[in-house]
């Protein structure tokens, strides 16, 4: 059994380990809209149908509809988990501070560093796609573009949130719009009946069609999980959103419902549209967009999606400099680490910590890192699982009489979703499962030898202020 974390109101710091500065409280300034925005700007729609789905489909064909549906169901039992966790524990730690407060230091830590792959591999292999859609104006090294986004997107970051979440809105509006073209030219030029969103079938290598067995579909589960995923940024912002005790949950869930809407039905639109089988799992969305229509409507939808890739850009990297300066608030790293990551800068926001991630995820766009998609599905798999186990365990103690939104059917819900998604992790490819394993098991060796024997002065999972239970007698 893991160490578990004394509640934020009675946990004492050695009396040579100085108390942390209100400076390091990030500033509430966001609502429900705000947030919202900042949030679907994160999961990026467009962005997720242009570059994530494609693949989808060249493995699923036209059973890419019904994964990403089931895909969608299991996360809403995800965002009752998170939104219970996040208005117990608005922490921007995210997942880590809401599952070490209730499972325990190490299973935090891991879930940290699951987070942390997730967020510093998605966004520069996103940035690459840019290239591929501004092709229509310029032509341009995919790496190149890639970088020029995420230093773009690092730039942005050091601004105000609220700033941040005006521009990001304006960028979704764009990107929406984009999937909304989709849809209509795709459900105008149906080639066949609703029912071949559920016929199972993908284009064989002979020319014919291949059936695509349940297997397949739950293997492709860990990608339609990860096409809905940016939802639990909500909790990386709870710190900064306006009474969190209310707005955390409304954001997430309502994130989730939006964003399944805007991916599922263009999606079903290109199943319904795609001339032949062959055209559907090739999934060049581009040019079934240019067929429908003409090469103008191709070339405006393409620029709304390099908008959308340069918004996700923006919002990553402020989702991560949040996990990375609340990692250093938290004392997970050396002393002189921590001092420099926990800076806030003149706009309130955590500015070392935004360049460490937006900088080295613009050198990151020179490394081939196809193959981490992989890795990236089992690392957003387990991290679900283990935020899971936490709300399995969010009833206990104190935290029972807490006021908090609360799931229904719990603990039903936690349960169900443990069993789906350690089944789904099994049917994940060795390799992929050997990485994100031997990542977690350097990260045990570093809680191990470093954070566990200094856990008085280590890894202390804070909750701000403003939001912590009043001590009982």
């Amino acid at each position: 059994m893991t160490d578990t974390l004394r509640p934020a109101e009675t946990a004492a710091a050695p009396p040579d380990v100085p108390a942390p500065p209100e400076s390091r409280t990030l500033k509430r300034s966001i609502g429900v809209v705000g947030g919202t925005l900042l949030t679907l700007s994160c999961v990026t729609p467009a962005s997720t149908l242009f570059v994530v789905v494609p693949d989808l489909f060249g493995s699923l064909g036209t059973a890419t509809t019904l994964t990403i549906a089931i895909g969608s169901l299991l996360c809403v039992a995800v965002a009752f988990c998170y939104s219970e966790l996040g208005t117990l524990i608005p922490s921007a730690g995210g997942e880590y501070a809401m599952v070490s407060t209730m499972a325990g230091r190490l299973v935090g830590w891991l879930v940290f560093v699951l987070s942390l792959l997730v967020v510093m591999i998605v966004p520069p292999v996103i940035a690459m796609g840019t290239a591929d859609y501004l092709e229509p104006v310029v032509r341009l090294d995919p790496s190149l573009a890639g970088a020029g986004v995420m230093l773009l997107a690092t730039l942005a970051g050091l601004l105000d949130l609220r700033a941040n979440a005006w521009i990001t809105g304006v960028f979704l509006v764009l990107e929406v719009i984009a999937a909304a073209v989709v849809a209509v030219l795709g459900f105008a030029h149906a080639e066949r009946g609703p029912g071949s969103l559920v016929s199972m079938e993908v284009a064989g290598a002979d020319g014919g069609a291949d059936p695509v067995t349940a297997v397949l579909v739950v293997s492709g589960l860990a990608i339609a999980l990860f096409v809905t995923q940016g939802f639990s940024t909500a909790v990386y912002l709870s710190e900064e959103l306006e009474d969190p005790r209310r707005n955390v949950a409304r954001t997430v869930l309502a994130t989730l419902g939006i964003s399944a809407v805007i991916i599922l039905v263009p999606v079903a639109a290109i199943t319904l549209g795609a001339s032949d089988l062959a055209e559907l799992t090739g999934g060049d969305i581009g040019a079934m967009v240019t067929a429908w229509s003409d090469s103008a409507v191709g070339t405006f939808v393409s620029l709304c999606v390099a908008l959308a890739i340069v918004n996700a850009g923006i919002v990553m990297v402020i989702q991560n400099s949040r996990v990375l300066f609340a990692s250093a608030r938290d004392k997970a790293w050396p002393g002189p680490v921590n001092t420099v990551f926990a800076k806030l800068g003149r706009f309130g926001s955590p500015w070392v910590a935004t360049l460490a991630v937006g900088v080295p995820g613009a050198a990151m766009c020179f490394v081939d890192l196809d193959t981490l998609y992989g890795v990236t599905g089992v690392s957003v798999t387990g991290m679900y699982l283990l935020v899971a186990v936490a709300a399995l365990l969010a009833r206990r103690g104190h935290h029972r009489r807490a006021q908090a939104w609360r799931m229904p059917l719990w603990p039903a819900v936690p349960v169900l979703l443990i069993a789906v998604l350690a089944y789904i992790l099994t049917q994940q490819e060795t390799s992929h499962l050997l990485w994100t394993g031997g990542i977690t098991a350097v990260a045990t060796l570093y809680w191990a030898l470093y954070l566990r024997p200094r856990r008085g002065t280590r890894w202390l999972v804070t909750v701000p202020e403003d939001v912590r239970e009043p001590s009982r007698p």
